[in-house]
């Protein structure tokens, strides 16, 4: 090798060697601010009781960001009594595009409280939900559906100040959205129903909680129950499901969601049926593709703003040991008819 060429690398060496950046501690701003840490301390977690000077708050603040200074978590749940950290449970189930909007919906409501999110993809192969709790130091665990008694006290032991739903019957919540569905079809004249259960057992629970409204609403209408049968996204199991409801003359069809709605538009379509004449069709969550789908899908849509914020608002409150506010009302669900009903 030539001495230029040995330079050459002994230099590309040098460049991939330089060591990481020192993290910025409290320490370093204030020093840089010319006063005490504990100064520090009580002007960054603004701590009541103390009066600072303004001229030496403005200092430290500056400073911390000139420094881009940020707080170790562990420091700011020392100083708080607790931390800003809100671990979100996500069952193991396919997770659509509804399920998705609402966490991106949440999370941004969390964050206007000071509160981050945290999500964890709860299952047989991962860690155990009170291990990550543990491991995040989280102040707030939440679910999508109620946590069983010995989870809910592992969370308390692991450090949890707030879980959420820990109560029976948190997806009863669910049932408005089924009724919905139902009163849309009966409204339209149709006088027997089905409904389309999802075959993923991890989504029978809010499922059955759904159907529970589609029920109540064939019984207040003095209708037979709903013809329940179970469909997944191939088009032959959706095909067979079709093939049960026609031959049990039903005329009107209360999908899970939007996604299996569009299976069942697909399974008639193997029939040479067409919606709304055939069979019509209700979905649930207004997805993008229920816009698109021949023909477009009737859907139960959630304002999901407001549904998180009132979410984060609960958690908020019940952190701060304040009344919980109502969390979910039916007043935040509406249906957006389309041309398959």
């Amino acid at each position: 090798m030539s001495a230029d060429r040995g330079g050459e690398a002994e230099h590309r060496d040098e460049e991939t060697m330089t060591p990481a950046a020192k993290r910025v501690t409290s320490a370093d701003v204030a020093q840089a601010a010319g006063v005490s840490r504990t100064t520090v301390s009580f002007v960054l977690n603004d701590k009541p009781g103390y009066s600072i000077p303004e001229e030496t708050r403005r200092r430290i603040l500056e400073a911390a960001e000139r420094l881009d200074y940020r707080p170790r978590a562990s420091a700011r749940s020392l100083a708080a009594g607790r931390s800003d950290i809100v671990l979100l449970a996500v069952p193991d189930l396919p997770i659509g595009a509804g399920i998705s909007r609402f966490i991106e919906e949440l999370a941004g409501a969390l964050a206007g409280h000071g509160l981050t999110m945290v999500t964890h993809l709860a299952g047989a192969r991962g860690r155990p939900l009170p291990d990550v709790c543990a491991a995040v130091d989280a102040s707030v665990v939440i679910g999508f559906d109620s946590f069983d008694e010995d989870t809910v006290q592992a969370l308390y032991r692991a450090g949890a100040d707030v879980v959420l739903p820990a109560r029976a019957g948190a997806s009863l919540a669910l049932q408005p959205i089924g009724r919905l569905q139902a009163d849309h079809l009966i409204g339209r004249g149709h006088r027997r129903l089905g409904y389309a259960m999802p075959e993923h057992p991890d989504l029978r629970s809010m499922a059955e909680a759904r159907l529970d409204g589609v029920v109540e609403a064939c019984l207040d209408a003095g209708l037979e129950r709903p013809v329940v049968l179970s469909t997944s996204l191939e088009i032959a199991r959706a095909a067979q499901a079709v093939a049960g409801w026609t031959e049990r003359s039903v005329t009107g069809v209360c999908a899970f969601n939007d996604e299996t709605a569009i299976a069942v538009l697909a399974g008639m379509r193997e029939h040479g049926l067409a919606a709304p004449g055939d069979l019509a069709v209700v979905g649930v969550d207004d997805i993008p593709t229920a816009r698109l789908a021949a023909p477009p899908i009737t859907t139960v849509c959630f304002d999901l703003p407001e549904v998180a914020r009132h979410r984060a608002e609960e958690i908020v409150a019940v952190l701060s040991g304040r009344e919980s506010p109502v969390a979910f009302t039916s007043a935040l669900l509406q249906v957006v008819p389309r041309s398959s009903t």
